[in-house]
């Protein structure tokens, strides 16, 4: 009598469950794949611009008899009120305004995992100090916090970035602190310390990685912002400065002739709306996939 043959059994890996739900969403798919085609924009146009290569033309380049031209083949998406072509200078600013995003957002990452880490690992008297100070200044408008500092520190390219990653961690700080304060109690980091690991070692093995991936669905969903923040500050006038081109630059050049040239506000507008809508919707996907069945009810 022979014994029955014992069939393989699979068992799903937590990763594996992540990427089959993560693929499976059509629409998160469709907003990775306008990213990822934003970001070989941005990357081309930026070597492009290092280069000192003019393509399709020159985004510089004024020929103030071909003003206020609307859409045509010579000129896709119309041209400005100094001649400048609008596509090349919305493909220029695309790396400018990504640059503002991802720079930004990894600024203000980088000081809310370390402020929340300290708050949320130590406790105590630290933990008090650190979270008064986030509620402070969660106290003022964020926008009209940027526009005091940009407007003070003068505008720039940097200055924009920097103030915005300063002034946006305080949410990624209170995320780690909540995830921190929950996965120190957890038994693998009991048996860390019983086994007389440091407190260094125990942070960035045990806890830190475990507390990143609602972290990161926070920085993807902090990229929009970041971006239209700067497109609101350059339209004011006090973000990125001209010649440099940004989609928000290019809607401020346009308000003055928003009944005669409505290209400059719809095109460039159109391009915030399907970038941050891609990033909400990408950031959206990552949540749903790294959820557990219980979150998912």
């Amino acid at each position: 009598m022979t014994a029955p043959r014992s069939s393989a059994v699979r068992v799903s890996k937590p990763g594996d469950r992540f990427k089959r739900r993560l693929f499976s969403n059509r629409i998160g798919m469709g907003a990775f794949a306008v990213l990822a085609l934003l970001g070989i924009v941005a990357v081309l146009f930026y070597a492009l611009r290092l280069g000192a290569v003019s393509f399709p033309t020159n985004p510089d380049a004024t020929v103030l008899a071909d003003k206020l031209l609307a859409p045509s083949a010579a000129h896709w998406l119309g041209t400005d009120h100094l001649g400048r072509d609008v596509f090349t200078r919305m493909l220029h600013g695309t790396y400018v305004s990504l640059a503002v995003g991802f720079i930004a957002v990894l600024v203000s990452m980088t000081i809310g995992i370390v402020v929340g880490a300290i708050a949320g690992y130590t406790g105590g008297w630290a933990d008090n100090i650190l979270m008064r100070v986030v509620d402070a200044i969660l106290c003022f408008p964020t926008f009209f916090l940027i526009l005091t500092v940009v407007a003070v520190l003068g505008p720039s390219l940097i200055n924009v970035i920097v103030v915005i990653g300063l002034v946006g961690w305080t949410g990624t700080a209170r995320l780690v602190r909540a995830e921190f304060l929950t996965l120190r109690e957890s038994e693998y980091v009991r048996a860390a310390r019983t086994l007389g690991q440091s407190h260094v070692k125990i942070i960035f093995r045990h806890i830190l990685p475990n507390a990143m991936p609602p972290v990161f669905v926070a920085a993807v969903l902090g990229v929009p912002d970041a971006i239209l923040t700067e497109a609101g500050l350059s339209f004011l006038g006090i973000g990125v400065q001209p010649p440099q081109a940004t989609w928000g630059n290019i809607i401020a050049d346009g308000k003055t002739y928003i009944l005669d040239a409505w290209w400059l506000i719809l095109f460039p507008g159109l391009a915030i709306l399907v970038t941050a809508l891609a990033f909400y919707l990408a950031g959206e996907a990552l949540r749903e996939a790294g959820q557990t069945k219980t979150e998912r009810k």
